[in-house]
């Protein structure tokens, strides 16, 4: 294995809570009602665009969707990191990779600008290859269009590469670009939907990736 792909929301970091209080924030604004984590919890993974549709009632979302993603990428971009943190063993599994010689790489649906700050706040001692965000030019996952541009900047094959995320994106990316698929436990979604999705390894703990990253080495 000579890189690995991760993805950034329920993976790397706990960011549900900022942004559920910035979608919420965006709701009560514009007079509607508003969610709760969990409810949250099932929304993220597929853009701030389908995180606000998903988020209104179906009566508002032709008229308010708009307005109402506005609000919130405006409040999300002013509040990064209040309680956002790394999980527990990130940092101790980023460390390990460094030191194994393995490149490291972010791709996200969250907005290309916020990553990279996101990346560079929380994770100052670690170099990522490459931290790739959404963009104009790049789909969102689960194209796998990113990943492949990360393979091609990285010059690495991606059948030699990997990809660890939280939901059925990420899984469906993987497969999608001929990478290993490693679905983390630890994040916003359940066993089922990575299973579903295709994930080849399931993980309950950070720590869990090294043994499968040196079985491929």
């Amino acid at each position: 294995m000579t890189a690995v792909i991760f993805d950034l929301d329920g993976t790397l970091i706990d960011s549900l809570a900022d942004i559920a209080a910035s979608l919420n924030h965006a709701l009560a604004e514009s007079g509607l009602p508003t969610h709760t984590i969990d409810e949250v919890r099932g929304l993220v993974g597929y853009g701030a665009s389908e995180l606000v549709r998903g988020a209104l009632p179906p009566e508002h979302r032709d008229a308010l969707s708009t307005d109402v993603l506005a609000r919130y990428r405006a409040r999300y971009r002013s509040h990064l990191i209040v309680e956002t943190r790394p999980y527990d063993g990130i940092v101790e599994v980023l460390e390990a990779l460094e030191a194994r010689g393995i490149a490291k790489a972010v791709l996200t649906n969250k907005p290309h600008s916020a990553s990279v700050e996101i990346v560079e706040r929380l994770f100052p001692r670690f170099r990522f290859d490459v931290v790739l965000g959404q963009k104009d030019g790049i789909p969102h996952k689960p194209d796998p269009a990113g990943a492949l541009e990360i393979a091609s900047t990285l010059g690495l094959s991606p059948a030699s590469m990997m990809i660890v995320g939280d939901g059925d994106t990420d899984m469906r990316t993987a497969r999608s670009a001929g990478m290993l698929a490693v679905g983390c436990l630890w994040g916003f979604r359940d066993r089922a939907e990575l299973e579903g999705a295709g994930a080849q390894h399931l993980i309950a703990h950070p720590r869990e990736l090294l043994p499968i990253i040196d079985s491929r080495s």
